[in-house]
């Protein structure tokens, strides 16, 4: 069923909002997969704060080029059936989650991406960025380093504490 030109305007002016503030925007295709775990992904997705979109290629195309940062990138890999996943937060949760997916629904393959700042990347570096840690681990990871002179300080003070009220507890029973 065709849409209207009323119809695709709005699309793409939503299409624009949503691209102009996404970190990253992944592109997947997908064939024969049900509704229900097409639903599936949505609310898995959104659950996470990334948002999933299915849209014509050729809309997208539009929607990209009157963006500046995105007007210069490749598009040629959008063919076919395609799904996005964009996230204004996070560069690498929307790969995770359709990389996630894509292990339950081999009928789902990443095809690519492209950041907000208009670097594209073919479908290894989505792969590769699927695999990489969420921003929220790699921040505890971060914090976890920082902390663990701080640690390592107060455990051998304290053990040397608990050494010298041991010697005086054995001096005070004798």
């Amino acid at each position: 069923m065709a849409i209207s030109r009323d119809k695709k305007q709005a699309l793409v002016a939503e299409l624009n909002e949503i691209l102009a503030n996404a970190k990253m925007t992944v592109f997947a295709a997908y064939t024969n997969i049900p509704v229900k775990e097409l639903e599936k992904l949505r609310r898995m997705a959104r659950e996470q704060g990334v948002g999933i979109k299915v849209v014509k290629n050729r809309l997208v195309r539009v929607a990209m080029s009157q963006i500046e940062a995105l007007k210069d990138t490749d598009t040629s890999t959008l063919k076919g059936q395609v799904l996005y996943a964009y996230s204004s937060e996070d560069e690498v949760l929307p790969a995770k989650i359709l990389n996630d997916f894509a292990k339950e629904n081999p009928s789902l393959e990443l095809v690519g991406a492209f950041s907000g700042e208009g670097a594209s990347l073919d479908t290894a570096e989505t792969t590769d960025l699927a695999k990489l840690p969420s921003k929220n681990q790699l921040i505890a990871e971060v914090v976890a380093t920082l902390l663990s002179p701080v640690n390592d300080v107060t455990n051998a003070l304290s053990g040397n504490l608990h050494a010298l009220l041991d010697g005086v507890e054995a001096k005070a029973n004798s």
